[in-house]
């Protein structure tokens, strides 16, 4: 279901240096998106690594959301590049851009299901958007990306409505993961949930990149989530990503915020 691996147009860029055996599968350089006079990222730098589970977090309003959605398309950049698998999104031409996209999926916040579609036909518009198969095929891949994510088969045929929040944080990360993407982008995965719930979700989400090779890029606030499945975490503040670093270095990074959000009364003390 994903393009040839030996497209043109899709070569993965490395890193250099000490981080050569790392393949760079996302990466912005000067990466500036504003609204009306308001700049929001201004000079944005940000390497995402294959195969890695990148935190990202910063205080509200900073615009963690707003990378996401320029990263997708869905929010124009004033200024930048942005490149996926190797693949200038600005420059490239529509077949290439739909190969990229082909390639991730995506789980919005508060899941954003078609509240007028089942869990399956939810699934399946991904499916619909990028693919030709037949109905058939489409339900059975649809129950298979069902049970991947913990769901029971008989939450086929649920609309959302009648889903718990667990349910439909799990039934649209099975939508995102429809074409069997590379990379996924999660959005407040695990924002209204209780805490075992919230750490059923990350224990999933880590089984899922340890088994398909996933490389994961999620937008939290969650510190459970941080400590227990990113590799590194990004710290976006000041318009820019001031750091990228596991939680250890993190700690160390001399910055009131961060200092502040890791090292906190409300943050975890581990011995």
């Amino acid at each position: 279901m994903q393009p040839a691996s030996d497209s043109p147009s899709l070569h993965r860029p490395t890193t250099t240096g000490h981080e050569s055996a790392r393949e760079v599968i996302l990466s912005a350089r000067g990466v500036t998106v504003g609204f009306g006079s308001t700049i929001v990222l201004q000079d944005l730098d940000l390497d995402v690594n294959a195969r890695e589970i990148l935190g990202f977090v910063g205080g509200s309003g900073t615009g963690k959301s707003v990378l996401m959605r320029a990263i997708l398309g869905l929010t124009p950049k004033r200024a930048g590049t942005i490149e996926v698998f190797g693949v200038d999104l600005q420059k490239a031409t529509p077949d290439e851009r739909q190969d990229v996209e082909r390639r991730w999926g995506v789980l919005f916040q508060q899941g954003a299901l078609f509240s007028s579609l089942t869990v399956r036909q939810n699934i399946q518009v991904p499916m619909r958007e990028h693919m030709r198969m037949s109905q058939r095929l489409m339900d059975e891949l649809a129950l298979l990306k069902i049970e991947m994510v913990g769901l029971p088969r008989s939450a086929a045929e649920k609309f959302p409505s009648e889903l718990s929040g667990g349910m439909i944080k799990r039934a649209s990360l099975a939508r995102s993961l429809a074409l069997d993407p590379d990379l996924v982008f999660l959005d407040e995965p695990t924002s209204g949930l209780d805490p075992i719930g919230a750490a059923a979700f990350d224990d999933l989400v880590r089984k899922l990149r340890d088994t398909l090779g996933l490389t994961v890029y999620m937008v939290t606030h969650d510190l459970d989530s941080l400590h227990s499945i990113c590799d590194r975490v990004a710290v976006l503040g000041e318009k820019k990503v001031l750091r990228v670093g596991t939680i250890d270095e993190l700690m160390k990074f001399d910055n009131a915020w961060v200092q502040s959000y890791f090292n906190g009364e409300r943050a975890l003390r581990r011995v």
